[in-house]
Protein backbone atom coordinates (compact mmCIF):
# COMPACT_ATOMS: atom_id res chain seq x y z
CA UNK A 1 0.00 0.00 0.00
CA UNK A 2 2.71 2.53 0.82
CA UNK A 3 4.57 1.71 -2.33
CA UNK A 4 1.14 2.35 -4.80
CA UNK A 5 0.19 6.08 -2.71
CA UNK A 6 4.55 6.98 -3.23
CA UNK A 7 3.97 5.85 -6.82
CA UNK A 8 0.83 7.79 -7.47
CA UNK A 9 2.80 11.01 -6.33
CA UNK A 10 5.07 10.70 -9.04
CA UNK A 11 2.31 9.58 -11.13
CA UNK A 12 1.19 13.55 -10.64
CA UNK A 13 4.22 15.14 -10.67
CA UNK A 14 4.36 16.35 -7.30
CA UNK A 15 7.88 17.22 -5.80
CA UNK A 16 8.96 18.36 -2.19
CA UNK A 17 9.58 21.74 -2.09
CA UNK A 18 13.38 22.55 -0.64
CA UNK A 19 13.42 23.83 2.94
CA UNK A 20 14.26 27.03 2.14
CA UNK A 21 11.95 27.39 0.10
CA UNK A 22 8.96 26.10 2.24
CA UNK A 23 10.28 28.95 5.29
CA UNK A 24 8.44 31.29 2.45
CA UNK A 25 5.28 30.01 0.84
CA UNK A 26 2.70 28.32 2.22
CA UNK A 27 1.78 24.73 0.25
CA UNK A 28 -1.72 24.03 0.41
CA UNK A 29 -3.40 21.35 -1.80
CA UNK A 30 -7.06 20.92 -2.18
CA UNK A 31 -9.03 18.57 -4.79
CA UNK A 32 -10.87 20.57 -6.94
CA UNK A 33 -10.69 24.00 -9.09
CA UNK A 34 -13.29 26.86 -9.18
CA UNK A 35 -14.76 27.89 -12.69
CA UNK A 36 -13.53 31.06 -11.74
CA UNK A 37 -12.96 33.56 -8.83
CA UNK A 38 -15.82 36.86 -9.24
CA UNK A 39 -17.71 36.11 -5.85
CA UNK A 40 -21.14 37.81 -7.11
CA UNK A 41 -21.40 35.40 -10.12
CA UNK A 42 -21.23 31.69 -8.57
CA UNK A 43 -22.49 29.40 -5.97
CA UNK A 44 -19.53 26.88 -6.06
CA UNK A 45 -17.35 26.63 -2.73
CA UNK A 46 -14.02 25.69 -4.76
CA UNK A 47 -13.93 29.62 -5.85
CA UNK A 48 -15.53 30.84 -2.40
CA UNK A 49 -12.36 30.06 -0.29
CA UNK A 50 -10.01 31.75 -2.86
CA UNK A 51 -12.39 35.16 -2.77
CA UNK A 52 -12.24 34.82 1.18
CA UNK A 53 -8.75 35.41 1.14
CA UNK A 54 -8.14 37.90 -1.59
CA UNK A 55 -11.26 39.96 -0.68
CA UNK A 56 -12.61 41.16 2.34
CA UNK A 57 -16.65 41.42 3.64
CA UNK A 58 -18.12 44.31 5.65
CA UNK A 59 -18.71 41.75 8.78
CA UNK A 60 -16.56 38.54 9.21
CA UNK A 61 -17.92 35.70 11.09
CA UNK A 62 -16.74 34.46 14.35
CA UNK A 63 -15.53 30.64 15.12
CA UNK A 64 -19.29 30.05 16.20
CA UNK A 65 -20.42 29.83 13.11
CA UNK A 66 -23.35 32.43 13.91
CA UNK A 67 -21.99 35.81 15.31
CA UNK A 68 -21.02 38.82 13.03
CA UNK A 69 -18.35 40.64 14.21
CA UNK A 70 -16.91 43.88 12.52
CA UNK A 71 -14.73 43.90 9.61
CA UNK A 72 -14.26 46.36 7.38
CA UNK A 73 -17.10 47.88 9.12
CA UNK A 74 -16.12 49.00 12.38
CA UNK A 75 -19.50 49.35 13.94
CA UNK A 76 -23.17 49.21 13.03
CA UNK A 77 -26.42 50.90 13.71
CA UNK A 78 -30.03 49.38 12.68
CA UNK A 79 -32.74 51.22 12.59
CA UNK A 80 -36.19 50.39 14.28
CA UNK A 81 -38.06 48.86 11.60
CA UNK A 82 -35.11 46.64 10.22
CA UNK A 83 -34.74 48.41 6.84
CA UNK A 84 -32.05 50.94 7.41
CA UNK A 85 -27.97 49.81 8.74
CA UNK A 86 -25.82 52.13 8.80
CA UNK A 87 -21.85 51.03 8.98
CA UNK A 88 -19.20 53.24 9.58
CA UNK A 89 -16.43 52.04 7.75
CA UNK A 90 -12.57 51.44 8.50
CA UNK A 91 -10.49 54.63 7.25
CA UNK A 92 -7.35 52.55 7.28
CA UNK A 93 -7.62 49.88 4.81
CA UNK A 94 -6.03 49.72 1.13
CA UNK A 95 -6.90 46.71 -2.19
CA UNK A 96 -3.26 45.24 -3.34
CA UNK A 97 -3.46 46.94 -6.09
CA UNK A 98 -2.73 50.34 -3.57
CA UNK A 99 -6.20 52.12 -4.27
CA UNK A 100 -7.66 53.32 -0.86
CA UNK A 101 -10.80 52.21 0.36
CA UNK A 102 -13.96 53.83 0.59
CA UNK A 103 -17.40 54.11 1.30
CA UNK A 104 -17.69 54.53 -2.80
CA UNK A 105 -16.30 50.87 -3.01
CA UNK A 106 -18.93 49.48 -0.79
CA UNK A 107 -21.96 51.46 -2.90
CA UNK A 108 -19.86 49.90 -6.12
CA UNK A 109 -20.07 46.35 -4.67
CA UNK A 110 -23.65 46.09 -4.61
CA UNK A 111 -24.99 48.08 -7.18
CA UNK A 112 -23.12 45.59 -9.08
CA UNK A 113 -24.27 42.58 -7.18
CA UNK A 114 -28.40 43.58 -7.90
CA UNK A 115 -27.28 44.52 -11.69
CA UNK A 116 -29.74 42.22 -14.00
CA UNK A 117 -26.30 41.76 -16.49
CA UNK A 118 -24.15 40.65 -13.51
CA UNK A 119 -26.74 37.30 -12.92
CA UNK A 120 -25.50 36.59 -9.57
CA UNK A 121 -27.28 33.60 -8.16
CA UNK A 122 -26.44 34.66 -4.43
CA UNK A 123 -27.48 38.60 -4.94
CA UNK A 124 -30.52 37.55 -2.50
CA UNK A 125 -27.94 37.28 0.18
CA UNK A 126 -27.41 40.62 0.11
CA UNK A 127 -31.30 41.67 0.98
CA UNK A 128 -33.77 43.40 -1.36
CA UNK A 129 -31.63 46.51 -1.62
CA UNK A 130 -33.47 49.55 -2.01
CA UNK A 131 -30.18 51.68 -2.13
CA UNK A 132 -26.63 51.71 -0.74
CA UNK A 133 -25.56 55.49 -0.68
CA UNK A 134 -22.46 56.89 0.53
CA UNK A 135 -23.39 59.44 3.08
CA UNK A 136 -19.66 59.95 4.20
CA UNK A 137 -16.12 58.84 2.52
CA UNK A 138 -16.59 56.27 5.40
CA UNK A 139 -20.02 56.06 6.32
CA UNK A 140 -22.75 53.82 4.57
CA UNK A 141 -26.43 53.65 4.59
CA UNK A 142 -27.76 50.33 3.33
CA UNK A 143 -31.70 50.72 2.94
CA UNK A 144 -33.72 47.70 2.26
CA UNK A 145 -37.26 47.25 0.62
CA UNK A 146 -38.07 44.46 3.39
CA UNK A 147 -36.60 43.88 6.62
CA UNK A 148 -34.36 40.89 6.42
CA UNK A 149 -33.84 39.26 9.86
CA UNK A 150 -30.53 37.34 8.53
CA UNK A 151 -28.76 40.07 6.96
CA UNK A 152 -25.61 40.56 8.77
CA UNK A 153 -25.01 37.20 8.82
CA UNK A 154 -25.33 36.87 4.98
CA UNK A 155 -22.91 40.03 4.81
CA UNK A 156 -20.15 37.34 5.78
CA UNK A 157 -20.05 35.51 2.57
CA UNK A 158 -18.06 35.51 -0.30
CA UNK A 159 -20.65 36.84 -2.25
CA UNK A 160 -20.96 40.16 -0.53
CA UNK A 161 -17.13 40.85 -0.25
CA UNK A 162 -15.84 43.95 -1.35
CA UNK A 163 -15.22 44.75 -5.42
CA UNK A 164 -12.62 47.80 -6.90
CA UNK A 165 -14.42 48.99 -10.03
CA UNK A 166 -10.81 49.77 -11.64
CA UNK A 167 -10.01 46.07 -11.22
CA UNK A 168 -13.67 45.01 -12.72
CA UNK A 169 -13.93 47.04 -15.78
CA UNK A 170 -9.93 46.89 -16.43
CA UNK A 171 -10.62 43.09 -16.76
CA UNK A 172 -13.56 43.06 -18.03
CA UNK A 173 -14.85 39.19 -18.92
CA UNK A 174 -11.21 38.09 -17.59
CA UNK A 175 -12.10 39.65 -14.21
CA UNK A 176 -11.71 36.64 -11.78
CA UNK A 177 -9.88 34.83 -14.41
CA UNK A 178 -6.66 36.41 -15.00
CA UNK A 179 -7.00 38.66 -11.58
CA UNK A 180 -8.83 40.31 -9.12
CA UNK A 181 -8.42 43.25 -6.53
CA UNK A 182 -9.32 43.06 -2.69
CA UNK A 183 -8.60 44.12 0.51
CA UNK A 184 -8.11 40.91 2.24
CA UNK A 185 -4.57 39.38 3.42
CA UNK A 186 -3.60 37.59 0.13
CA UNK A 187 -3.37 39.15 -3.25
CA UNK A 188 -4.14 37.38 -6.29
CA UNK A 189 -1.11 36.66 -8.58
CA UNK A 190 -2.21 33.86 -11.27
CA UNK A 191 -4.02 30.71 -11.55
CA UNK A 192 -3.69 27.79 -14.02
CA UNK A 193 -6.91 25.78 -14.39
CA UNK A 194 -7.19 22.80 -12.92
CA UNK A 195 -3.27 22.73 -11.96
CA UNK A 196 -2.01 25.78 -9.45
CA UNK A 197 -3.44 28.72 -8.12
CA UNK A 198 -0.49 31.15 -6.49
CA UNK A 199 -1.09 34.10 -4.09
CA UNK A 200 0.89 36.73 -2.29
CA UNK A 201 0.83 38.44 0.78
CA UNK A 202 -0.83 41.44 1.06
CA UNK A 203 1.98 43.89 2.63
CA UNK A 204 -0.24 46.37 3.77
CA UNK A 205 -2.78 44.68 5.45
CA UNK A 206 -3.40 45.39 9.03
CA UNK A 207 -7.01 45.12 9.62
CA UNK A 208 -7.71 41.43 10.19
CA UNK A 209 -11.23 40.87 12.43
CA UNK A 210 -10.88 40.15 16.48
CA UNK A 211 -11.58 36.46 15.80
CA UNK A 212 -7.41 36.35 14.89
CA UNK A 213 -4.19 37.33 17.28
CA UNK A 214 -2.24 38.53 14.30
CA UNK A 215 -4.50 41.35 12.41
CA UNK A 216 -2.11 41.45 9.82
CA UNK A 217 -0.14 41.26 7.50
CA UNK A 218 0.08 37.26 6.73
CA UNK A 219 3.58 35.45 8.00
CA UNK A 220 3.90 34.07 4.97
CA UNK A 221 5.30 35.49 1.34
CA UNK A 222 3.60 33.36 -0.58
CA UNK A 223 0.95 30.93 -1.04
CA UNK A 224 0.71 27.91 -3.51
CA UNK A 225 -2.50 25.74 -4.19
CA UNK A 226 -1.77 22.80 -6.03
CA UNK A 227 -5.38 20.98 -7.63
CA UNK A 228 -4.63 16.95 -6.58
CA UNK A 229 -8.12 15.60 -7.89
CA UNK A 230 -6.86 12.25 -7.20
CA UNK A 231 -7.35 10.48 -3.48
CA UNK A 232 -4.33 8.57 -2.92
CA UNK A 233 -1.83 11.24 -4.42
CA UNK A 234 -3.66 13.62 -1.44
CA UNK A 235 -3.41 11.20 0.99
CA UNK A 236 0.48 10.26 0.14
CA UNK A 237 1.64 13.78 -0.64
CA UNK A 238 0.06 14.81 3.18
CA UNK A 239 2.03 12.41 4.67
CA UNK A 240 5.28 12.49 3.11
CA UNK A 241 5.30 16.71 3.96
CA UNK A 242 4.93 17.43 0.51
CA UNK A 243 2.15 20.20 1.41
CA UNK A 244 1.52 21.55 4.66
CA UNK A 245 -2.06 22.11 4.93
CA UNK A 246 -5.51 20.77 3.48
CA UNK A 247 -8.94 20.43 3.34
CA UNK A 248 -9.29 18.06 0.61
CA UNK A 249 -8.09 15.01 2.75
CA UNK A 250 -10.37 11.68 1.73
CA UNK A 251 -12.71 10.95 4.61
CA UNK A 252 -12.10 7.25 4.41
CA UNK A 253 -8.48 7.89 5.09
CA UNK A 254 -9.12 10.40 7.96
CA UNK A 255 -7.80 7.73 10.84
CA UNK A 256 -4.69 7.33 8.96
CA UNK A 257 -3.95 10.69 9.18
CA UNK A 258 -4.74 11.06 12.95
CA UNK A 259 -2.51 8.36 13.10
CA UNK A 260 0.44 9.77 11.79
CA UNK A 261 2.71 11.45 13.68
CA UNK A 262 3.91 14.13 11.55
CA UNK A 263 0.46 15.33 10.88
CA UNK A 264 -2.31 17.15 13.10
CA UNK A 265 -6.47 16.60 12.19
CA UNK A 266 -9.15 19.06 13.02
CA UNK A 267 -12.10 19.13 13.21
CA UNK A 268 -14.51 22.48 11.66
CA UNK A 269 -17.39 22.59 14.24
CA UNK A 270 -20.02 23.86 13.97
CA UNK A 271 -20.50 22.94 10.52
CA UNK A 272 -23.34 22.27 8.77
CA UNK A 273 -23.27 20.35 5.38
CA UNK A 274 -25.17 18.52 3.64
CA UNK A 275 -25.07 16.13 0.91
CA UNK A 276 -27.83 15.93 -1.18
CA UNK A 277 -29.50 15.05 -4.14
CA UNK A 278 -31.93 17.16 -6.18
CA UNK A 279 -34.73 16.08 -8.25
CA UNK A 280 -35.71 18.59 -11.42
CA UNK A 281 -39.05 18.42 -10.86
CA UNK A 282 -40.31 20.04 -14.62
CA UNK A 283 -38.80 16.64 -16.21
CA UNK A 284 -41.23 14.11 -16.77
CA UNK A 285 -39.11 11.32 -15.25
CA UNK A 286 -39.42 12.65 -11.29
CA UNK A 287 -42.52 15.02 -11.86
CA UNK A 288 -44.34 12.59 -9.77
CA UNK A 289 -44.04 13.12 -6.22
CA UNK A 290 -44.18 9.41 -5.61
CA UNK A 291 -41.21 8.82 -7.61
CA UNK A 292 -39.16 11.14 -5.50
CA UNK A 293 -40.25 9.32 -2.22
CA UNK A 294 -39.28 6.30 -3.65
CA UNK A 295 -36.06 6.61 -4.61
CA UNK A 296 -35.66 8.65 -1.21
CA UNK A 297 -36.37 5.78 1.17
CA UNK A 298 -34.88 3.16 -1.17
CA UNK A 299 -31.62 3.66 0.25
CA UNK A 300 -29.20 2.85 3.40
CA UNK A 301 -27.94 5.95 4.98
CA UNK A 302 -25.94 3.97 7.56
CA UNK A 303 -24.61 2.21 5.35
CA UNK A 304 -23.14 4.64 3.02
CA UNK A 305 -21.89 6.66 5.61
CA UNK A 306 -19.98 3.85 7.16
CA UNK A 307 -18.88 2.12 4.05
CA UNK A 308 -17.84 5.06 1.72
CA UNK A 309 -16.34 7.58 4.39
CA UNK A 310 -15.70 5.74 7.53
CA UNK A 311 -18.39 7.14 9.59
CA UNK A 312 -17.10 10.67 8.88
CA UNK A 313 -20.98 12.07 8.59
CA UNK A 314 -23.74 11.43 9.84
CA UNK A 315 -26.96 9.82 8.11
CA UNK A 316 -29.29 13.07 6.76
CA UNK A 317 -32.79 12.04 7.16
CA UNK A 318 -33.69 15.73 6.99
CA UNK A 319 -32.78 18.94 4.46
CA UNK A 320 -31.47 20.66 8.00
CA UNK A 321 -29.05 19.41 10.29
CA UNK A 322 -30.60 19.04 13.86
CA UNK A 323 -28.06 21.60 15.68
CA UNK A 324 -28.93 24.54 12.84
CA UNK A 325 -30.50 27.86 13.90
CA UNK A 326 -34.34 27.06 13.24
CA UNK A 327 -34.19 23.52 12.38
CA UNK A 328 -37.92 21.65 12.82
CA UNK A 329 -37.88 18.34 14.78
CA UNK A 330 -40.88 17.09 13.27
CA UNK A 331 -39.42 16.71 9.65
CA UNK A 332 -37.55 13.81 11.34
CA UNK A 333 -40.05 11.51 10.78
CA UNK A 334 -40.91 12.02 6.53
CA UNK A 335 -38.26 10.15 5.07
CA UNK A 336 -38.60 6.49 6.67
CA UNK A 337 -36.20 3.91 4.45
CA UNK A 338 -38.10 1.08 3.16
CA UNK A 339 -37.40 -0.54 -0.52
CA UNK A 340 -40.34 -2.47 -0.32
CA UNK A 341 -42.80 0.76 0.35
CA UNK A 342 -40.65 2.29 -2.42
CA UNK A 343 -41.56 -0.67 -5.00
CA UNK A 344 -45.79 0.01 -4.23
CA UNK A 345 -45.17 3.39 -4.41
CA UNK A 346 -43.79 3.54 -8.11
CA UNK A 347 -46.43 0.77 -8.63
CA UNK A 348 -49.21 3.37 -8.25
CA UNK A 349 -46.81 5.92 -10.19
CA UNK A 350 -47.56 2.96 -13.14
CA UNK A 351 -43.89 2.31 -13.37
CA UNK A 352 -44.05 -1.56 -13.99
CA UNK A 353 -40.81 -3.81 -14.02
CA UNK A 354 -39.52 -4.46 -17.86
CA UNK A 355 -37.92 -7.27 -18.75
CA UNK A 356 -34.37 -6.32 -17.29
CA UNK A 357 -35.89 -5.36 -14.00
CA UNK A 358 -35.64 -1.74 -14.95
CA UNK A 359 -39.20 -0.54 -14.71
CA UNK A 360 -40.88 1.18 -17.76
CA UNK A 361 -43.98 3.64 -18.27
CA UNK A 362 -45.70 4.20 -21.81
CA UNK A 363 -42.46 3.11 -23.12
CA UNK A 364 -40.17 5.22 -21.51
CA UNK A 365 -37.51 3.69 -19.16
CA UNK A 366 -37.33 5.11 -15.51
CA UNK A 367 -33.52 6.05 -16.16
CA UNK A 368 -33.06 9.44 -15.05
CA UNK A 369 -29.59 10.98 -16.03
CA UNK A 370 -27.75 12.07 -12.55
CA UNK A 371 -25.10 15.02 -12.88
CA UNK A 372 -22.05 15.67 -10.03
CA UNK A 373 -18.70 16.44 -9.84
CA UNK A 374 -16.03 13.68 -10.42
CA UNK A 375 -13.89 14.74 -7.35
CA UNK A 376 -14.75 13.85 -3.61
CA UNK A 377 -17.45 12.09 -2.35
CA UNK A 378 -19.93 12.34 -5.35
CA UNK A 379 -18.31 9.30 -7.62
CA UNK A 380 -18.47 6.98 -4.98
CA UNK A 381 -22.02 7.55 -3.20
CA UNK A 382 -23.56 7.58 -6.46
CA UNK A 383 -22.64 4.46 -7.71
CA UNK A 384 -23.29 3.31 -4.71
CA UNK A 385 -26.91 4.63 -4.45
CA UNK A 386 -27.42 3.93 -8.45
CA UNK A 387 -27.08 -0.15 -6.88
CA UNK A 388 -29.81 0.61 -4.36
CA UNK A 389 -32.11 1.89 -6.81
CA UNK A 390 -31.33 -0.73 -9.42
CA UNK A 391 -32.73 -3.36 -6.63
CA UNK A 392 -36.22 -1.56 -6.87
CA UNK A 393 -36.20 -1.00 -10.49
CA UNK A 394 -34.68 2.86 -11.16
CA UNK A 395 -31.72 2.99 -13.13
CA UNK A 396 -29.43 5.95 -12.11
CA UNK A 397 -27.32 7.00 -15.91
CA UNK A 398 -24.60 8.89 -14.07
CA UNK A 399 -22.70 11.76 -15.80
CA UNK A 400 -19.47 13.11 -13.81
CA UNK A 401 -18.08 16.50 -14.77
CA UNK A 402 -14.80 18.02 -13.68
CA UNK A 403 -15.32 20.73 -11.33
CA UNK A 404 -14.56 23.27 -13.66
CA UNK A 405 -17.58 22.31 -15.77
CA UNK A 406 -20.15 21.02 -13.82
CA UNK A 407 -21.37 24.39 -12.40
CA UNK A 408 -22.54 25.45 -16.07
CA UNK A 409 -23.22 21.98 -17.22
CA UNK A 410 -25.62 21.83 -13.63
CA UNK A 411 -27.41 25.48 -15.04
CA UNK A 412 -28.52 23.81 -18.02
CA UNK A 413 -32.20 21.78 -18.24
CA UNK A 414 -31.22 18.43 -19.67
CA UNK A 415 -30.90 16.27 -16.79
CA UNK A 416 -33.40 15.14 -14.25
CA UNK A 417 -30.84 14.82 -11.07
CA UNK A 418 -27.79 16.44 -9.55
CA UNK A 419 -25.58 16.53 -6.65
CA UNK A 420 -23.34 18.90 -4.49
CA UNK A 421 -22.81 19.00 -1.06
CA UNK A 422 -23.91 22.89 0.03
CA UNK A 423 -22.64 24.18 3.20
CA UNK A 424 -25.27 26.56 4.99
CA UNK A 425 -25.67 28.90 8.04
CA UNK A 426 -28.96 28.16 9.36
CA UNK A 427 -31.92 26.50 8.26
CA UNK A 428 -33.23 29.76 6.75
CA UNK A 429 -30.48 30.21 4.63
CA UNK A 430 -30.51 26.79 3.06
CA UNK A 431 -34.56 26.96 2.84
CA UNK A 432 -33.90 30.40 1.16
CA UNK A 433 -30.98 29.00 -1.20
CA UNK A 434 -33.16 26.34 -2.58
CA UNK A 435 -36.60 26.39 -2.44
CA UNK A 436 -37.24 30.13 -3.38
CA UNK A 437 -39.11 30.50 -6.94
CA UNK A 438 -36.82 33.50 -7.74
CA UNK A 439 -33.75 31.05 -7.04
CA UNK A 440 -34.97 29.59 -10.49
CA UNK A 441 -32.71 28.25 -12.68
CA UNK A 442 -29.98 28.40 -9.87
CA UNK A 443 -29.94 27.67 -7.21
CA UNK A 444 -33.33 26.61 -7.08
CA UNK A 445 -32.68 23.92 -10.17
CA UNK A 446 -35.46 22.19 -8.80
CA UNK A 447 -37.40 24.51 -11.01
CA UNK A 448 -39.81 24.70 -7.83
CA UNK A 449 -42.77 27.06 -7.77
CA UNK A 450 -44.97 27.07 -4.55
CA UNK A 451 -46.70 30.42 -3.59
CA UNK A 452 -46.91 29.30 0.24
CA UNK A 453 -43.66 28.73 0.15
CA UNK A 454 -42.86 32.10 -1.11
CA UNK A 455 -44.91 33.54 1.16
CA UNK A 456 -43.01 31.87 4.37
CA UNK A 457 -39.35 32.42 3.36
CA UNK A 458 -40.77 35.82 2.69
CA UNK A 459 -42.07 36.10 6.72
CA UNK A 460 -38.99 34.28 7.81
CA UNK A 461 -36.51 36.71 5.84
CA UNK A 462 -38.66 39.70 7.36
CA UNK A 463 -39.61 38.56 10.69
CA UNK A 464 -38.41 41.08 13.68
CA UNK A 465 -38.14 38.89 16.37
CA UNK A 466 -36.63 35.33 16.96
CA UNK A 467 -40.60 33.15 17.26
CA UNK A 468 -41.61 34.50 13.79
CA UNK A 469 -38.60 33.78 12.08
CA UNK A 470 -38.78 29.93 13.54
CA UNK A 471 -42.54 29.14 12.76
CA UNK A 472 -41.82 30.65 9.28
CA UNK A 473 -38.92 28.32 8.84
CA UNK A 474 -40.67 25.91 10.31
CA UNK A 475 -43.31 26.16 7.80
CA UNK A 476 -41.22 25.88 4.73
CA UNK A 477 -39.48 22.56 5.94
CA UNK A 478 -42.41 20.92 6.77
CA UNK A 479 -43.70 22.03 2.95
CA UNK A 480 -40.66 20.86 0.57
CA UNK A 481 -39.85 18.33 2.60
CA UNK A 482 -43.16 16.50 2.19
CA UNK A 483 -43.05 16.82 -1.08
CA UNK A 484 -39.60 15.30 -1.28
CA UNK A 485 -37.63 17.60 -3.70
CA UNK A 486 -34.80 16.35 -2.41
CA UNK A 487 -32.77 13.37 -1.28
CA UNK A 488 -30.96 14.12 1.87
CA UNK A 489 -28.33 11.50 2.24
CA UNK A 490 -25.37 12.73 4.85
CA UNK A 491 -24.06 15.69 7.31
CA UNK A 492 -20.35 15.34 6.17
CA UNK A 493 -17.99 16.22 9.21
CA UNK A 494 -15.16 18.64 7.75
CA UNK A 495 -11.36 18.49 8.54
CA UNK A 496 -8.26 20.30 8.14
CA UNK A 497 -5.39 17.95 7.93
CA UNK A 498 -1.93 19.85 8.16
CA UNK A 499 1.33 19.60 8.82
CA UNK A 500 2.53 19.39 12.78
CA UNK A 501 5.19 22.11 11.96
CA UNK A 502 2.34 24.37 10.86
CA UNK A 503 1.18 26.52 14.21
CA UNK A 504 -2.21 28.63 14.42
CA UNK A 505 -4.11 25.97 12.41
CA UNK A 506 -8.17 26.43 13.41
CA UNK A 507 -10.69 24.76 10.72
CA UNK A 508 -13.37 27.44 9.74
CA UNK A 509 -16.78 26.49 8.79
CA UNK A 510 -17.81 29.16 6.93
CA UNK A 511 -18.86 28.12 3.56
CA UNK A 512 -16.96 24.39 3.03
CA UNK A 513 -13.69 26.51 3.33
CA UNK A 514 -11.88 25.53 6.36
CA UNK A 515 -9.03 27.75 5.43
CA UNK A 516 -11.08 31.45 5.87
CA UNK A 517 -7.98 34.35 6.46
CA UNK A 518 -5.01 32.28 7.71
CA UNK A 519 -3.65 35.54 9.64
CA UNK A 520 -2.43 33.26 12.52
CA UNK A 521 -0.78 30.53 10.88
CA UNK A 522 3.09 30.16 11.09
CA UNK A 523 6.20 27.47 10.85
Amino acid sequence: MKNSILGSILAVGLAAMPLAAAAQTLNVMRATDAPHFDGQRTTWSPSSDIVNMIQDTLVALDWDGKTPIPYLAKSWEVSADGKTYTFQLRDDVTFCSGKKFTAEDVVYTFNRLKAPETRGPYAWRAGEIKEVRATGPYTVSYELNAPYSELLLQLTMFTNTIHNKDSVEALGKDYGVNGIDGTGPWCFVAWRPRTQIDLKRHDAYRWGPSMYTNKGPVKFEKMVIKIVPEESSRVAAMLSGQFDYTSGFPSAFIAQAKAAPMLQVQQAKPNFQLLYYGYKTTRPLVADRRVREAMNIAINRAELVKGILAGNADPAYTYVDPDALDYDPATASIIKEDAERAKRLLDEAGWKPGADGIREKDGVKLAPKVYYTSAGNSPKVSEAIQGYLRKIGVDWRLHPWDSTIAPIKMGEQDYEIWTVTVPYLAAGDLMNIYFDSKNIPTPNRMNYRDEETDRLLAAGRMALNDADRTKAYFGVQQRVMHEHLMMPVMNINMYTVSNKKLKGVRPHMIYQNTFYKGLDLSF
